[in-house]
C-alpha cells in the first residue's frame, strides 16, 4: 500500500478499495468463474484514474505498460464493436480482422512475478451500447466469446473501467461558479461523500442496472489539493533525476529547483479543470528539453549542479550549470563502429575523433572482422541488425576471443529476449537509436567500466 501511495498521490481511498482484491487473489481465495475484481473509476480528468492502473502494473509486473488497454473512444459506433472480438467466419474481412482482446494478449499481460492480468476499458461512457452489453458476460462469468467461436478467460484478471461521468457536476460542487458564494460548499469527509453520490447518480443514469450491479466498486477520485500537486511535481522531478543518472552514468549531474521555478511549473501545469494532466508536458517543455540541449552542447560538466530558477520576465525558466569537471579522455583508445548506415558512421567518426578516439568504420560483419584482425580495436560499437548477421552475436564472439575488449550494441528496434539476456550476461550496454553525442560517449564509458569489471573478475 505504501509503495502504491507514493505512485498514486492523493487517492489513498481508491487504493484501499483495490488492494484487498489483489490480496484475495494472492491468498488463493478469490472466487472462481469471474474476474478477481471489477472497478469503475470516476472523477475529473487528471486526478490519477489511469495512473492507478499503470502503478499497479509497475508494482505487480515491473512494467507500467503491461496492461491490456481498450480505448472505448474507438468503439462509439455499433459497427465498430466487431473490432473488439473480430468478425465471425463468413463475413468479409474475417481473416484480416484481429480481435483487440485474445487469450494470447491477456496471457502476455501477466508476468513471472504475478499471474494477475490488468484490463483497462478507458472512458467507458463513450462506448456504444452494444459494447457494454457485450461486457455483461465478461463482468458476470469472466468469459468473452470471439467472432471465431473461441473464448477469452478473465478468471485471473482485474477489470478497470474509467469514466468522466459526473465530473462536471463534481467540479461545480467544489468550485461553484454562479451566485455570490464562490467558496466550496462542503469540506472534508462531507464533501467526499457528496461527490461519491454525484458520481453514482451519473453512473446509474447512464448505464443499465444489470451493468452497474456487476461492478464490485465505484470509486470516485477527488480533485487534487495543493499538497498532492506538490508531491506529484516532486515525483516527476525525482524521475527526471533518476533518468539523468541512469542514462549518463558518470557524466550525470544534479538538478536543484528553486521555489520560484517550482511555483512556475505548478502554475503552468496544473488547474482545477485538468488536474495534473499538463504537469508532465510542462516539465518536458520548460526543463527536460533545455537540459537535453545543454547536455548535447557540452555545457554541463559531469558532477555539476544545475540550478533551475524563474527567468527575469517570469515567462520561462533559467538553467545555470556550476561546478563539476570534464572527464579525462582515454587518448589512443581505438573504436570500431559497424553499421550499414554510412551517414551515421560519418557522424560517429567525427564525434569520436573530436573526443580523442582513433576511429575505424565498417559496414558489415565480414568487413568488421578484417578491421579487428588488422587493428585490434579496444572497443567495438555494433549495429544490432547488420546485412550479414546480428551485432549481439558478433559482440559475444569478440568478447570470448578477447575478454579485455569492450563492446556496445546500438539498435533502433527492440532486442529479442535471448539477445537481451546475452547483453546482460556479457555486460554489453545497449544504445537506443536515435541518440545524441552525450549518449554515445556515456555508452562508451559504461562499456569501459564493465570491461574493467570483467578484467578484475577474471584476474
Amino acid at each position: 500500500m505504501r509503495l502504491l501511495s507514493s505512485k498514486v498521490v492523493g487517492q489513498r481511498h481508491a487504493l484501499e478499495f483495490i488492494v484487498p482484491s489483489i490480496q484475495l487473489h494472492q491468498s488463493g481465495l478469490a472466487p472462481e468463474g469471474r474476474p478477481v475484481g471489477i472497478f469503475l473509476l470516476l472523477g475529473p480528468t487528471g486526478t490519477g484514474k489511469t495512473k492507478t492502473v499503470e502503478a499497479l502494473a509497475e508494482v505487480l509486473h515491473g512494467d507500467s505498460k503491461r496492461i491490456v488497454k481498450v480505448d472505448c473512444g474507438e468503439f462509439q459506433s455499433e459497427h465498430e464493436v466487431s473490432k473488439l472480438i473480430g468478425a465471425p467466419p463468413g463475413y468479409v474481412g474475417h481473416t484480416e480482422t484481429e480481435p483487440v482482446i485474445t487469450q494470447k494478449i491477456l496471457d502476455e499481460a501477466r508476468s513471472e512475478d504475478c499471474e494477475l492480468a490488468l484490463v483497462l476499458f478507458d472512458e467507458i461512457e463513450k462506448a456504444a451500447t452494444s459494447l457494454t452489453q457485450l461486457l455483461l458476460g465478461v463482468l458476470d462469468k469472466g468469459t468473452l466469446r470471439l467472432g471465431d467461436g473461441s473464448t477469452v478467460n478473465f478468471d485471473q484478471s482485474i477489470i478497470f473501467l474509467t469514466s468522466n461521468l459526473g465530473a462536471r457536476e463534481m467540479m461545480k460542487e467544489i468550485h461553484p461558479t454562479l451566485g455570490f458564494d464562490t467558496q466550496p460548499r462542503r469540506a472534508g469527509v462531507d464533501l467526499a461523500e457528496h461527490l461519491e453520490r454525484v458520481g453514482i447518480r451519473a453512473v446509474q443514469k447512464h448505464f443499465s442496472p444489470e451493468f452497474v450491479n456487476r461492478i464490485d466498486g465505484v470509486i470516485t477520485y477527488r480533485p487534487l489539493d495543493a499538497v498532492s500537486l506538490v508531491a506529484i511535481l516532486d515525483h516527476h522531478v525525482a524521475e527526471l533525476q533518476r533518468h539523468v543518472h541512469n542514462r549518463l552514468g558518470h557524466r550525470s549531474f544534479e538538478i536543484e529547483i528553486e521555489p520560484a521555478a517550482r511555483y512556475f511549473m505548478l502554475d503552468k501545469g496544473t488547474s482545477v479543470e485538468y488536474g495534473a494532466r499538463e504537469l508532465k508536458r510542462t516539465i518536458h517543455r520548460h526543463l527536460t528539453q533545455p537540459l537535453a540541449a545543454m547536455v548535447a552542447n557540452g555545457e554541463i560538466d559531469p558532477g555539476a549542479k544545475v540550478t533551475v530558477n524563474l527567468g527575469e520576465e517570469g515567462e520561462d525558466l533559467t538553467l545555470v550549470a556550476e561546478g563539476g569537471s570534464p572527464l579525462p579522455v582515454e587518448h589512443c583508445c581505438s573504436v570500431l563502429a559497424v553499421d550499414d548506415n554510412n551517414t551515421l558512421l560519418v557522424w560517429m567518426d567525427r564525434v569520436l575523433t573530436e573526443e580523442g578516439f582513433e576511429v575505424a568504420t565498417a559496414a558489415s560483419i565480414d568487413e568488421a572482422m578484417k578491421k579487428v584482425s588488422e587493428a585490434a580495436p579496444n572497443t567495438v560499437i555494433l549495429d544490432y541488425l547488420l546485412p550479414d548477421g546480428d551485432g549481439v552475436s558478433l559482440a559475444v564472439d569478440l568478447l570470448k576471443q578477447n575478454p579485455a575488449m569492450r563492446a556496445v550494441v546500438m539498435s533502433g528496434a527492440e532486442l529479442e529476449q535471448e539477445d537481451i539476456l546475452l547483453c546482460q550476461r556479457y555486460d554489453i550496454p545497449v544504445l537506443i537509436k536515435p541518440f545524441v553525442a552525450a549518449e554515445l560517449l556515456a555508452a562508451l564509458e559504461a562499456s569501459s567500466l564493465k570491461g574493467e569489471q570483467r578484467k578484475s573478475a577474471s584476474s
